[in-house]
């Protein structure tokens, strides 16, 4: 059966097609994002859209493909960095220390890191030159988790992860975590897993030393929809389409 197209009465329209738009984003080949389109999978700006031949402004469009957000700007990029111990959390450092922007040099792009890690922790950060993006996902209103692992020294009590989830009043107010685990336990040491929301600066570390756990390591390893896994010590890796899409979706974009 012949596809239904939008007859355009100016060839010169301003926009770029919406299947080219698609396959530049990843979503599949230009064959492919018609079928998608023809089958009602696509919406843009809110709209369902079922016809060829539409044209779209990709760094204006809000497009969804089976209600997952892509990133329809030419040149946008999403980066997940295992940051390792050291390394500081800024694009750039005028004493010259190790940092964020010596790991992503030659991207030939203007990147935002999506909160920070302090230079002793390791672990899942994210770059993004989607500004607002950043902004959302770092807002504090937006509750986006973030998740630690610590290794902490001295006995587990039974009570500490309602003592967590309550709060542990430090000198710039109450910190509450979302969530506690026990991992492990070894005698005197144990790897506790730790989940929040807040951002304050050493917010975990300042929390576990105050309940009276100092921690020896402390590891990120999610951002919320957005896992670490086995990802290696200073080896950045391009998020997928999926991915990107469950970032847009956890703060509402």
């Amino acid at each position: 059966m012949e596809r239904r197209r939008i007859p355009l009465s100016d060839p010169d329209e301003e926009g770029v097609r919406l299947q080219k738009v698609l396959a530049a984003a990843g979503v599949g080949s230009r064959r492919a994002c018609e079928e998608m389109i023809e089958q009602g999978r696509v919406t843009v700006d809110g709209q369902r859209v079922r016809v060829q031949g539409m044209r779209v402004d990709p760094e204006k469009a809000v497009i969804h493909v089976d209600g997952m957000r892509i990133a329809s700007t030419p040149g946008a990029a999403h980066l997940a960095l295992n940051k390792p111990v050291g390394v500081l959390s800024t694009m750039n450092d005028p004493e010259g220390r190790p940092n964020l922007g010596d790991i992503v040099e030659g991207r030939g792009q203007r990147l935002f890191h999506v909160g920070r890690l302090d230079a002793e922790t390791e672990g899942l950060i994210l770059l993004t030159n989607d500004g607002e993006l950043a902004h959302r996902l770092t807002h504090p209103s937006y509750g986006v988790q973030k998740t630690y692992l610590a290794q902490v020294e001295g006995i587990i009590p039974r009570d500490l992860g309602r003592r967590l989830r309550e709060g542990i009043l430090l000198e710039d107010g109450l910190a509450r975590a979302d969530s506690f685990k026990m991992v492990d336990a070894v005698g005197r040491h144990a790897l506790v897993e730790v989940v929040l929301h807040e951002g304050r600066k050493h917010i975990v570390r300042r929390m576990l030393q105050e309940a009276g756990f100092p921690v020896k390591r402390l590891v990120r390893t999610r951002f919320g929809p957005i896992a670490l896994g086995d990802q290696r010590p200073g080896k950045v890796r391009n998020l997928n389409r999926e991915e990107i899409g469950a970032l847009y979706k956890a703060v509402g974009m």
